[in-house]
């Protein structure tokens, strides 16, 4: 059986290709969107349209790299977090001769 580890060594992880919101409402703005979408395209004709996409795709990748940076932050964040819990583990085991309830 693979660990975590090695399976995100070799690529074989890829949370952002498998995420789906759970809101309810995801499925109905998502087809919103589509439908937006294409009264855009006909009423801007395909090369305004196609101007207006490269510009979304700017503004998709400038978002991505927005939330690549808050991914990592967040993981380090709970990383530091697991270390410095792991870090005072002796001071939650009471010893014997301490009368300190759990």
């Amino acid at each position: 059986m693979k660990t975590i580890l090695e399976a995100l060594y070799r690529g074989q992880i890829n949370p952002d290709e498998v995420i789906v919101p759970t809101q309810p409402e995801y499925r109905s703005v998502s087809r919103q969107v589509a439908a937006q979408t294409e009264q855009w395209r006909e009423r801007l004709g395909e090369e305004v349209f196609r101007e207006l996409e490269e510009y979304f795709d700017l503004c998709d990748s400038a978002d991505s790299m927005h939330v690549e940076a808050a991914f990592l932050h967040g993981f380090r964040l709970g990383a530091n977090l697991l270390i410095e819990v792991m870090s005072n583990r002796e001071e939650l085991v009471p010893d014997a001769a301490s009368s300190m309830p759990l």
